[in-house]
């Protein structure tokens, strides 16, 4: 008995006719969407302020016009954490839909995520809540099911829990689950979207993921037929890797081991996954907090030709004087230009400028007022890439934990009816996994200064301020390398930001992969604009590019 569960969205703005392509391109019983992340659910939270009936994608609303009567000509259900900060308000909006549409659907909701009320000052602060709610809606016979802040992965261990009848406790089951959510989540990653080694295939239009899900919580990774991009054990392994740490990843409804995943090729664009293992879910739920932290403003000037160094020098003296009451003031030098260069453009540098204050005044007039003076009085060639505004707000994110009955998980039935969903049955505090033994060492043997990149992949991404660069290797040779080689004081020689940070390494020898995690790379998070690549998303193929000592024989 096979449950066939696909993903038509990774983030809120993905790719909007991926609902009908899922729904038209192959067999399906479960279609889910993925539209919050941290910087969603402050989006929706500005929204909300604006519009109390705001507060969820609209997006999904506009593609399930097209594509209800779809779903409900060929049985496929449908679950979204779409509802963002207002499922209920979502939830009526579909039944509106489907009733001006004259198609017969019935729609449930999950709510008791928002703890707003109890976090005073917080925009937003959701719980992450685990599937049985979802399973709850989809039991009592919901079509589609709405959610607000659930975890990524619930999206699939609520239909599997429904539809296999697993219970709290099956863990092995869940954890399975998870790790499919997990693969299917971020919708085209898991199909050669974003990855290392993009030229295995034709990834112009990649497909979306959907999973072939078993009792045993077994799975298959696939795509529908004749749809674009590819699915190999790469790039599964590097959605596993994606915004995960350590052996235990930790959920509301189990915590998995990510130590335990077999992954084997099935055959052209399939994927198997098994022997997952999982254990007692943590005692406690994480909850998103979403702040507004101040105001912030950025002005981008290019310096070309000679002297660039003494240009910055000089932009940075004549501008201090106005900066000087502002909370956070960061200059960065993008080094862009070349000698001798035939463009315009390849002869320039960028100068960044990112001003930062609890008081828009500070960061807006002040700022733009003194930066729009020096145009007839600064270095030679002065000028920058937009003219600075008046300032604009900015968010921090904060996690904390609550007990699993701090919350009111509760499904909402397609009749109305509120059926409470109980707190984790057991629950178990996480344990550090002992580090497993590395690969014997490579051979000594001649070696050759390259890439990185040559023989290892890499995907990065953040979780608050922090972020994740997941390194694995392609063959088992390479892997006895990497093991030795990539150790944490190398990381941060080849990742100087991280020399001052704390970085922790860890070992994935049955993914052949090495998880760092570099604790506040991202200050407050992505939505306080810390840093050039303020979700690290290409952290680690600036890894990849760094230059070691590579065995030749791999290379």
């Amino acid at each position: 008995m096979t449950l066939r569960i696909g993903n038509a969205s990774g983030f809120y703005g993905d790719r909007f006719d991926a609902l009908r392509e899922m729904l038209t391109g192959g067999e399906l019983d479960v279609l889910t969407g993925d539209y919050l992340a941290e910087l969603t659910m402050l989006i929706l939270g500005r929204d909300r302020l604006k519009d109390p009936a705001a507060g969820y994608a609209r997006t999904f609303l506009r593609q399930l016009e097209d594509c209800l009567g779809i779903a409900h000509e060929r049985g496929v259900r449908i679950v979204t954490n779409a509802g963002g900060l207002n499922p209920a308000g979502l939830a009526d909006a579909v039944r509106h839909l489907a009733d001006r549409l004259g198609i017969p659907v019935r729609v449930a909701h999950v709510e008791g995520d928002d703890l707003t009320a109890g976090h005073p000052g917080s925009l937003a602060a959701h719980a992450y809540l685990g599937g049985f709610g979802i399973a709850a809606c989809l039991r009592e016979g919901a079509d589609i099911v709405v959610t607000g802040r659930v975890t990524d992965a619930a999206l699939v261990t609520g239909p599997a829990a429904a539809h296999f009848g697993w219970r709290e406790t099956d863990y092995d089951r869940l954890a399975g689950a998870v790790v499919a959510g997990h693969v299917l989540e971020c919708g085209a990653q898991a199909t050669g979207g974003n990855y290392a080694f993009f030229r295995d295939g034709d990834i112009r239009r990649p497909g979306f993921p959907l999973a072939e899900l078993h009792e045993d919580g077994g799975c298959v990774i696939t795509k529908h037929p004749g749809t674009g991009g590819f699915v190999d054990i790469g790039t599964v392994t590097a959605q596993l890797l994606y915004e995960t740490a350590g052996a235990r990843y930790a959920g509301p409804d189990v915590t998995t081991r990510l130590d335990t995943v077999r992954l084997a090729q099935d055959g052209p664009d399939r994927v198997r996954i098994d022997g997952v293992r999982g254990e007692a879910p943590p005692p406690t739920l994480k909850v998103g907090l979403n702040k507004l932290g101040g105001f912030r403003n950025e002005v981008v000037f290019v310096l070309t030709g000679l002297d660039i160094e003494a240009k910055a020098a000089l932009v940075r003296e004549q501008l201090e004087p106005a900066l000087g009451k502002a909370a956070d003031v960061r200059w960065e030098l993008a080094r862009t230009d070349r000698p001798d260069a035939s463009t315009e453009e390849t002869a320039s540098a960028l100068l960044r400028l990112v001003v930062r204050d609890p008081d828009q005044e500070t960061v807006g007039r002040a700022l733009s007022g003194a930066a729009v003076e020096l145009a007839l009085a600064s270095y030679p060639g002065f000028h920058v890439l937009a003219p600075p505004g008046k300032g604009s707000p900015y968010g921090v994110f904060e996690d904390v934990y609550v007990p699993h009955g701090a919350v009111d998980h509760v499904a909402v039935l397609h009749d109305g009816r509120r059926v409470p969903v109980p707190p984790a049955h057991d629950t178990a505090v996480l344990d550090a996994v002992p580090e497993p033994p590395l690969p014997e060492p490579p051979a000594p043997g001649p070696t050759r200064h390259a890439p990185l990149g040559l023989v290892a992949g890499a995907r990065s991404g953040d979780k608050g301020g922090n972020a994740n660069v997941g390194v694995w290797a392609r063959t088992d040779d390479a892997w006895r390398w990497l093991a030795h080689e990539l150790t944490t004081d190398r990381f941060q020689q080849l990742i100087p930001e991280s020399r001052e940070l704390k970085v922790t390494r860890h070992l994935l020898p049955g993914l052949r992969a090495l998880n760092f995690v570099v604790e506040g790379i991202l200050g407050a998070g992505v939505a306080a604009q810390h840093r050039f690549d303020p979700q690290a998303k290409a952290l680690g193929e600036w890894l990849r590019s760094r230059h070691l000592d590579i065995p030749e024989a791999l290379l």
